[in-house]
């Protein structure tokens, strides 16, 4: 795989979103990380938020940003443990039309090589809602770098071959 430069860039909408009982504005390291990305990859940041590990809370703010059309992809940190209280996966199944598996296995491997096994703690996972993309990785600053590196720098860059996500939203919404 290899970005084409002689097809057109084409920027999209992303939200980011960390989910943590414990971080603020001041201390949301991996949602700089993720944000500074997104922007430096050359799409826009549509929205930034953080809210707690709770499940209504979660899909409060997804359904949001699925309704918004200028949204066209979420990207959430945070909330993929196995604790009791990480419930990202569980908020993503009350939203989602479809399962991305590829995402969580494709993180889970792309971790190992950093974290050995250490990685099948991780439910880094992937949905499609409404023609929404929502990501989901872990909290640490690492595995946002190995998730947005590894995964999505490529796979939300029109330019990507043979395929990427971005050629596939037009299609998104078929019956």
């Amino acid at each position: 795989m290899a970005v084409d430069l002689s097809r057109t860039f084409k920027p999209i909408q992303i939200a980011v979103l960390t989910v943590s009982d414990t971080r603020g504005p001041e201390d949301d390291t991996s949602g700089d990380i993720l944000a500074e990305r997104v922007t430096d990859a050359g799409h826009s940041l549509a929205a930034r938020n953080i809210v707690r590990d709770d499940v209504p809370t979660i899909v409060g703010q997804l359904e949001a940003w699925i309704a918004d059309p200028s949204v066209d992809a979420v990207v959430i940190t945070g909330g993929t443990g196995l604790t009791g209280r990480d419930v990202t996966p569980e908020a993503l199944d009350r939203v989602k039309e479809r399962d991305i598996p590829g995402f969580g296995e494709l993180f889970r491997w792309i971790s190992y090589k950093t974290i050995g096994t250490s990685t099948i703690q991780s439910r880094a996972c992937a949905v499609l809602s409404r023609g929404t993309y929502i990501f989901a990785l872990p909290g640490s600053n690492g595995a946002v770098k190995d998730g947005w590196d590894g995964i999505l720098a490529e796979q939300l860059d029109s330019r990507n071959r043979p395929c990427n996500f971005v050629e596939l939203m037009p299609r998104l919404r078929e019956v």
